[in-house]
C-alpha cells in the first residue's frame, strides 16, 4: 500500500512567485546558461553542478561592490582547498553601507524601556566616526576588535567600522560568564573591546561592573575598552575599568567624513565565531568577507525573498551566528530590527508589539520560542494584524510538525514558515525556506542553492526517505577560512572531513523527503542507540511538546547492561506533577507517535535543563554527567548549575 502524500500547509500565490527574487534570478540563469529550469529542483541541480557559473551569477544579480576578477572558482585538489573568486577584492562593510539617505537602517528596542531609530545616513556617520577613531588608535588589517555587547546599534556600527578597515570582528553577549568570555576572547586576543554599561532582562537592569573588571583583567592584549552608554552609566563605569573610555568621549573629536573601505581578498578574515559545544574550549571559526557576503545575499534574496525596504527581525544575541546573518540584511537594502532583553517581557507581548509597529516583513526566532509561545496561550493573530509579515524563520533546533500547524493557526495563515538549518560552522544554512515552494509540516522546504547537500547512510551512500548523516559533497563560499591558530588545518579537517574523506559531514541526523524537503532529527552525536537502532531526539521531543504539563524536555542514552536505554528528563510546568498517570500518557504518546523503540525506559523530573547561552539544550553534557564523566566547557552554558541536578540520580541506578 502506497503511503499517503503529505498535504502542504501553505502554498505561495502565483503573484507572489512572479514578483520574487527567485523568479527573476531563474529567468537570468536561463538566459545566461541557455537552459530551461522548470522547477526549483532543476535550478538547484544547476547551482550545485556548475559551481563557477552559479556563484558568478549570484555576484552579478546581487550587485556586489568589488573587483570580481576573471576566475569565479578554483576547485583545487579537494573540497577543502577549493577557492572562490581567487582574484577578487571587496569589502563586506562597503556592501552593507551602500545606502546613505534618510530611510531607516536600524530600529532598536530595549524591552519596553528604550527605543531608537537610525537612518542609513545616521549609521554611515556613526561608522565614519568609529572608523576614524579606530584608525587613529592603530587598528590595522588583521587586528581583532571584540564586542562583549548586547544587540545595540553601536554593536552593528562597531562591527562595520572594524570590517571597513580589514580588521576582524568577534563578539559574544554580556550574559556569558567570565570564563565563557575569556575562553573566547582569550584565544583571539583583541586590541579593542566594546562593552555596555549594563543591559536589560525581564524588566531588570543588569549590572556588569564586577564581570567586566575580571574580563578586562584577563585580556592582556587589550589596548582600549570602549563603554557604550545604554543605561546612562557609561561614564561612571568607565572610571572603574582600566584602559576604559566612554564611547561618546572617544568619538567626540571626530566629524563624519566619506567612508573608506579597505578592499581585501575574498577569503580575508571578517568574523571569528565560536562553537557552542561543551567538549573543550570553543573552536574559533574564521569566516571571510566574500564567502559570508555572497552566501547571505543568496539566502536573503533567493530564499527569504528579502527586498529593499523590507524589515528584517531575528531574535538573537551577539553570541549567535544569527546576529551576523541579521546584520547582512543591510546589503539587500532591508531595515534591521534589533532587540535586547527577554522575548517574554511585557507578558510575552513585546516582540509582537515591536513587529506591528515596525512593519516587520520577516520575523526570525527559535523553535523553542515558538513552542513556549504556544504553551503560554498567547495567539498573535488575535491581537495584532501583522499585515506586512510575509515570512517567519525558525532555527536553533528542529521545529516539530505541531508547531508548524500552530503557527498557521495562531500567527498568520498566509505566511512562508521557513525552518532553517546550518550553523556557526558555515555562518549560514544548508537547508532553508523558499518563498516560491509549499510548506510541509515538520520539513525544511529545500536544500540551499549552491549547496550540494545529501544524506548518507553508514556505508557512505546517498539515501532518500531514510535517516542518515547530513553531508555536503561540493565546496561552497562560506566554508570557514579555517580555525584560529590552527596553522596546519588539522583541527579543521578533523571537525568536518573525518567521517567521509573529502566530504563535509556536518553532524546532523537528517532525512531527505521524496519532494525535496529535509527533516532534521537532531545532532548525530546526540542520537540515541537502543538495541543498535539509531533514534533522533527530535522524534521524542515532538511527542512530548504536545503536553502542557511539560515545559521542556531532554533525552539521552544511558549505558545499561551492555546496551543503551533511553532516559527522558522533563522540566514540569508550574503546578504539574510527574505521577504514574502522566508517565503512562507520555509513554503511550511516544509509542504511538514515534515507535516502541523511542519509549524511554526512565522518565525523570528535574528542576532545570542546561542550555547554551543561545538557548540550545545540551544533551551531550547531561550524558557525560549521568555517566560520571567530566564536562570540559561548562562556561558555554547559560545555567551551568543545572548540571548538578543530574549527578548520582537514584532513578538511574536500577
Amino acid at each position: 500500500m502506497q503511503a499517503a502524500v503529505p498535504h502542504p500547509l501553505w502554498q505561495p500565490s502565483a503573484g507572489r512567485i512572479s514578483a520574487s527574487h527567485l523568479a527573476a534570478f531563474t529567468r537570468l540563469a536561463e538566459t545566461v546558461s541557455r537552459r530551461h529550469f522548470p522547477d526549483y529542483d532543476s535550478l538547484w541541480r544547476y547551482s550545485t553542478e556548475d559551481t563557477a557559473a552559479f556563484w558568478s551569477l549570484v555576484w552579478d544579480y546581487a550587485g556586489v561592490s568589488g573587483d570580481k576578477g576573471s576566475v569565479p572558482f578554483d576547485a583545487g585538489d579537494n573540497l577543502r582547498d577549493a577557492h572562490f573568486f581567487p582574484e577578487s577584492t571587496l569589502n563586506y562593510a562597503e556592501n552593507l553601507l551602500r545606502r546613505n539617505d534618510d530611510a531607516p537602517a536600524l530600529f532598536f528596542r530595549g524591552e519596553t524601556e528604550v527605543r531608537r531609530t537610525l537612518s542609513s545616513r545616521d549609521l554611515n556617520q556613526l561608522v565614519s566616526k568609529l572608523q576614524q577613531a579606530m584608525r587613529d588608535a592603530g587598528i590595522r588589517v588583521g587586528d581583532r576588535v571584540a564586542g562583549f555587547m548586547p544587540n545595540l546599534p553601536e554593536t552593528i556600527a562597531a562591527m562595520l567600522a572594524a570590517a571597513s578597515l580589514g580588521a576582524i570582528w568577534t563578539s559574544c553577549s554580556p550574559d556569558f560568564g567570565i570564563d565563557g568570555a575569556l575562553d573566547r576572547f582569550g584565544q583571539t586576543e583583541p586590541k579593542l573591546l566594546f562593552v555596555p554599561d549594563g543591559y536589560l532582562y525581564n524588566g531588570k537592569r543588569i549590572d556588569l561592573a564586577d564581570k567586566l573588571a575580571a574580563v578586562v583583567k584577563g585580556l592582556p592584549t587589550l589596548e582600549r575598552v570602549l563603554v557604550v552608554d545604554y543605561l546612562g552609566k557609561a561614564q561612571e563605569l568607565a572610571a572603574t575599568l582600566p584602559k576604559a573610555t566612554p564611547l561618546a568621549a572617544w568619538l567626540a573629536p571626530y566629524q563624519p567624513e566619506p567612508l573608506f573601505f579597505e578592499r581585501v581578498p575574498f577569503r580575508h578574515p571578517l568574523f571569528i565565531l565560536y562553537s557552542s559545544g561543551t567538549t573543550g574550549k570553543p573552536k574559533c571559526i574564521v569566516h571571510g568577507h566574500g564567502g559570508t557576503l555572497l552566501q547571505h545575499l543568496k539566502e536573503h534574496q533567493l530564499h527569504a525573498d528579502l527586498h529593499e525596504g523590507d524589515v528584517l527581525f531575528y531574535f538573537t544575541t551577539c553570541g549567535w551566528m544569527m546576529w551576523n546573518w541579521l546584520a547582512s540584511g543591510l546589503a539587500s537594502g532591508a531595515t534591521l530590527m534589533l532587540y535586547d532583553g527577554s522575548p517574554f517581557a511585557d507578558n510575552g507581548r513585546v516582540l509582537w508589539d515591536y513587529a506591528e509597529e515596525a512593519g516587520c516583513t520577516h520575523f526570525g526566532t527559535s523553535a523553542k520560542y515558538i513552542d513556549a509561545l504556544h504553551k503560554s496561550g498567547l495567539e498573535p493573530a488575535r491581537e495584532w494584524t501583522l499585515a506586512s509579515l510575509r515570512a517567519l524563520f525558525s532555527t536553533g533546533s528542529p521545529l516539530v510538525a505541531e508547531s508548524y500547524e500552530w503557527v498557521y493557526r495562531a500567527v498568520k495563515a498566509d505566511l512562508n514558515l521557513a525552518s532553517i538549518s546550518g550553523g556557526t560552522d558555515i555562518v549560514s544554512c544548508f537547508a532553508l525556506g523558499n518563498a516560491c515552494l509549499p510548506v510541509y509540516a515538520g520539513e525544511l522546504q529545500c536544500r540551499g542553492l549552491g549547496m550540494a547537500v545529501d544524506v548518507y547512510n553508514d556505508e557512505g551512500k546517498p539515501v532518500i526517505g531514510e535517516k542518515g548523516e547530513l553531508v555536503c559533497t561540493r565546496a561552497f563560499p562560506s566554508m570557514p577560512v579555517g580555525f584560529w591558530r590552527d596553522d596546519d588545518g588539522e583541527k579543521y579537517r578533523k571537525a568536518y572531513f573525518n567521517r567521509f574523506p573529502g566530504i563535509w559531514c556536518h553532524g546532523d541526523y537528517a532525512e531527505l523527503t521524496e519532494h525535496g524537503g529535509l527533516i532534521i532529527y537532531g545532532r548525530s552525536d546526540a542520537v540515541l542507540n537502543p538495541g543498535g537502532v539509531r533514534i533522533g531526539t527530535a522524534e521524542i521531543y515532538r511527542q512530548v511538546e504536545a503536553f502542557d504539563e511539560i515545559a521542556e524536555a531532554l533525552a539521552v542514552g544511558q549505558r545499561w547492561q551492555d546496551d543503551e536505554r533511553v532516559v527522558l528528563f522533563v522540566r514540569l510546568a508550574e503546578g504539574a506533577v510527574l505521577d504514574e498517570d502522566l508517565i503512562a500518557r507520555l509513554k503511550a504518546k511516544i509509542r504511538d507517535g514515534a515507535s516502541p523503540r523511542h519509549v524511554p525506559a526512565k522518565i525523570v523530573a528535574v528542576a532545570d535543563i542546561p542550555r547554551t547561552v543561545s538557548g540550545k539544550i545540551v544533551e551531550l553534557a547531561v550524558k557525560n554527567v549521568i555517566h560520571g564523566e567530566a564536562v570540559s566547557n561548562v562556561s558555554a552554558l547559560a545555567n551551568p548549575q543545572a548540571l548538578k541536578l543530574f549527578e548520582n540520580l537514584a532513578e538511574l541506578q536500577h
